[in-house]
């Protein structure tokens, strides 16, 4: 049985080039699946809405679920943000990347958890002195849709360039490792090198 919940969209973001690759990455298969297939997989138990942003939607149609082109096109990452917080039906969207093959459920519904007791806007786990992780966090679909649409207007299209505008809420490492134990949420690949290495922490799982 699905522990889904009724108040959480899922968008999974799959507009990316793959030109470090040389070949489209959330089609190779990991593991014996696509790598976005994957993705899907780990996180479509959370959420009665999972949906993927995709200017190649054909390249998707084996993924059960409904998939967009950016709404503004040619603007990069922000234009996925922007269309995931346009298509969503819920109040929080947890916004995921395609080539995250360990992204963590745990940390997406304790996100959400915090946004509902917080009254914020964005719940984004920091890895760093100043990165964040936009693309494994939980927004609160109405405040960050206007924000983004501003910070587009204004020509800023840094996937970050937005967040002075809403009340943003950081995960830290100390919560981010009770709920990740191995710290695997993050690693994501761009490189073939890259996929070699997931694939071995992967079969090293098992």
């Amino acid at each position: 049985m699905r522990n889904v919940t009724s108040d959480l969209s899922v968008v999974i973001q799959a507009g990316g080039r793959s030109s470090r690759m040389g070949e489209n990455k959330k089609t190779m298969l990991f593991q014996g699946i696509p790598l976005v297939q994957r993705v899907y997989e780990r996180i479509n138990k959370i959420s009665d809405e999972i949906l993927v942003v995709s200017n190649s939607p054909e390249e998707l149609d084996f993924l059960n679920c409904r998939i967009f082109p950016d709404i503004i096109p040619n603007i990069g990452p922000i234009g996925g943000m922007y269309t995931a917080m346009e298509i969503a039906s819920h109040n929080y969207v947890a916004v995921v990347a395609c080539d995250l093959p360990f992204v963590n459920k745990e940390i997406l519904l304790e996100a959400k958890k915090i946004l509902m007791k917080n009254g914020a806007d964005v719940a984004i786990p920091k890895t760093g002195p100043d990165y964040y992780e936009p693309l494994h966090a939980v927004y609160r679909r109405n405040a960050c849709k206007d924000a983004i649409e501003q910070s587009i207007k204004d020509k800023e299209y840094r996937l970050v360039s937005w967040l002075s505008k809403v009340k943003v809420i950081e995960m830290n490492d100390l919560l981010i490792s009770k709920l990740d134990p191995g710290h695997l949420a993050f690693i994501n690949i761009n490189t073939k090198n890259d996929f070699e290495q997931a694939e071995k922490i992967a079969s090293g799982l098992k």
